[in-house]
């Protein structure tokens, strides 16, 4: 996958996650960085746990879903260390 796609599909899950998780988003750069944290994490997580390989493999529905599941799970970890 392309830095370009990374980068969309990083936003657009960041963006989801912050909705679903806090109700608002974390500005631009902090979207980014949760979708694409999110995103490797969703990655690495469906190939161990559900066999399946390359789960974010481009600008796709199934990469937002996959991004977007990382990114929630991100974000539960970041407030658990926070309290």
């Amino acid at each position: 996958m392309g830095i370009l796609s990374w980068i969309v599909v990083g936003l657009i899950a960041g963006w989801l996650a912050g909705q679903v998780m806090r109700g608002s988003g974390s500005g631009l750069l902090g979207d980014l960085i949760v979708g694409v944290l999110g995103a490797i994490i969703g990655g690495f997580l469906a190939g161990q746990l559900l066999g399946i390989e390359n789960a974010v493999s481009g600008f796709n529905l199934t990469s937002i879903i996959v991004a977007f599941i990382g990114s929630v799970i991100l974000i539960a970890i970041l407030r658990a260390i926070r309290r």
